[in-house]
């Protein structure tokens, strides 16, 4: 009686330890997925910073990132006011704040700053930021002609200094820009940002289409990940909340915000016509399934801007958000 007992018992137990090993591997699987998957928003530089600081859902956002914070022509960081409060927000949210130097629009001066005395001021003055800002680190947005043969020993110095502060380095890059990459300099990074936007757009009037068709995500990714061999969790795709027009009386850009404001029936298209031109975005079921490609496909999700979107049903960040938490 006492070994049919004793057998009994050990059944019990390893019936037990295997449920809870089955039950604790697929918890730990889940909630590793959903917190390792970054969800990253541009926030443009303001006069003010903590208006438009104060208004963002911090709850469905891993990063923050300050756009932008570059030097004058005389060397001097601009657009750092209240940078500091701005981050404490941030960090009482759980979110990483990062400063990010460049943009599209970077000023004409800025390559005599990638090389030389000026490249060491601007590099030291960057560390000093992030340290005395308390930001996790610096996103290095330098864009077309700006990745040239100074590039890689300028993010090669700046990663340098920055992980000797224990601070983060990122950056924005562009399949356009794919050759000027070194392999390098993207082995420098902590994860990089696919600007997965912009193939056409006002700048290219004879070009009229689609700026970020879900195709062009398709393509990005598989490009940084299997030619370029980038692990896809140091990607983030990109996601516009802008669209372009072309043609009639089409805007030229205009933000989500403005344009469900003005089209509401339009949330669920990318393109429409009107009068004699055309509107082109990303509209609500785009975004989703550029979530969906981005939770299969790579390590998070990138913003341009926060500032673009609206809140309720119709906030795409929202819709992001649905989808990266949907059981």
């Amino acid at each position: 009686m006492k070994r049919q007992t004793n057998l009994i018992l050990q059944l019990i137990l390893i019936t037990l330890a295997l449920l809870n090993f089955g039950c604790s591997k697929k918890t730990i699987t889940a909630d590793n997925n959903k917190s390792n998957f970054r969800v990253i928003g541009y926030l443009p530089g303001r006069e003010n910073l903590l208006a438009p600081a104060n208004s963002i859902d911090y709850g469905k956002i891993t990063h923050l990132y300050i756009a932008f914070i570059n030097p004058d022509s005389l060397g001097n960081l601009k657009g750092t006011e209240h940078l500091k409060e701005v981050a404490a927000i941030a960090h009482a949210k759980n979110v990483k704040i990062m400063a990010s130097i460049g943009g599209g629009g970077a000023p004409a001066y800025y390559p005599a700053f990638l090389i030389g005395e000026k490249k060491t001021k601007l590099i030291a003055d960057l560390v000093n930021l992030a340290v005395e800002s308390d930001l996790d680190g610096i996103d290095v947005d330098l864009e077309g002609a700006l990745i040239d043969w100074n590039y890689e020993n300028f993010v090669i110095d700046l990663a340098a200094q920055l992980r000797a502060k224990n601070k983060m380095i990122t950056a924005a890059i562009a399949t356009v820009y794919k050759d000027q990459f070194t392999d390098k300099a993207l082995a420098q990074f902590d994860f990089v940002n696919i600007m997965s936007y912009d193939k056409t757009g006002p700048w290219n009037l004879s070009r009229p289409g689609p700026h970020a068709p879900y195709e062009m995500a398709v393509e990005d990714l598989e490009y940084w990940t299997k030619t370029r061999g980038i692990p896809k969790e140091k990607l983030s795709l990109g996601v516009p909340f802008y669209g372009y027009g072309f043609g009639g009386s089409a805007p030229e850009s205009i933000s989500w915000k403005n344009l469900i404001l003005q089209y509401p029936d339009k949330i669920n298209v990318d393109e429409f016509s009107l009068n004699g031109g055309n509107l082109y975005y990303n509209g609500i079921p785009t975004i989703r399934k550029k979530t969906s490609l981005a939770l299969e496909k790579s390590g998070g999700i990138m913003i341009w801007q926060l500032l673009q979107d609206t809140v309720g049903e119709q906030s795409l960040l929202g819709n992001i958000h649905a989808v990266i938490h949907a059981k």
